[in-house]
């Protein structure tokens, strides 16, 4: 079951909304809100897992409230403006929804949301078993398997993951801290405040770079203890 909100300043849009969550069975509706604050104030105090959320509101839009969160909750825009599609997918959405939605789209939208809850959600004996994870890249959940991750590299609010299999790494919003609790750290060392690599892809090591599928990666001072613990095995 998903804790959702609805925040919307037009009342017949947001009764229309709050129908639509009613009639899917894993969604359970916290509150509805007709504005930024008083979905803050319900964030402050509850646990919610997915938003649905207007772009244009009066006083804080539903982007500027997005952005102003810390580890924001799954959010799937609901608005009439198609021209912010983009920063949408720069704020990493779940979907973005054009009104008037009709109800299957709305559910399609919901069903993406529960399978990415779930995915991030596996109990930790089956964690124990997995092999991969799944990120979101522009509005699709992405397989990303640990036998295929040369490197990792941060930048700001995002991570580019290199692979063996392509040439193009898969590029994320997520922090490096929340991608390194995904990896196991028997495989994986932070070797940078800007780098992860996999063990098994280091092909050299000097003193302060690794050889990683040909990339230099630098190690500074303060992980160093970390490429200690690997070569001193």
């Amino acid at each position: 079951m998903l804790n959702c909100i609805a925040v919307d300043d037009e009342k017949l849009v947001l009764d229309l909304l709050v129908d639509n969550i009613q009639k899917v069975p894993f969604l359970h509706l916290v509150k509805r809100c007709k504005n930024a604050m008083e979905a803050a104030d319900v964030l402050h105090k509850q646990q919610v897992d997915l938003i649905f959320l207007d772009i244009q509101m009066p006083g804080l839009s539903g982007l500027q409230f997005l952005q102003s969160l810390q580890n924001p909750p799954m959010v799937i825009f609901v608005t009439a403006y198609k021209e912010h599609a983009l920063e949408g997918f720069n704020l990493n959405a779940i979907d973005y929804l054009l009104k008037p939605v009709s109800f299957e789209r709305f559910l399609k939208a919901c069903n993406k949301a529960y399978e990415f809850y779930k995915l991030q959600h596996q109990s930790a004996s089956k964690e124990d078993q997995v092999d991969y994870f799944f990120v979101y890249v522009e509005y699709n959940l992405v397989k990303v398997s640990f036998a295929e991750i040369l490197y990792i590299e941060g930048m700001k609010d995002y991570v580019k993951i290199f692979i063996a299999s392509s040439s193009k790494p898969v590029i994320t919003k997520m922090s490096m801290k929340a991608l390194e609790e995904k990896l196991p750290a028997d495989k994986f060392i932070r070797v940078h405040k800007s780098y992860i690599v996999s063990v098994e892809k280091i092909t050299l090591i000097k003193r302060d770079l690794i050889v990683v599928a040909q990339a230099e990666i630098p190690v500074s001072d303060f992980y160093k203890d970390n490429l200690s613990r690997i070569t001193n095995k």
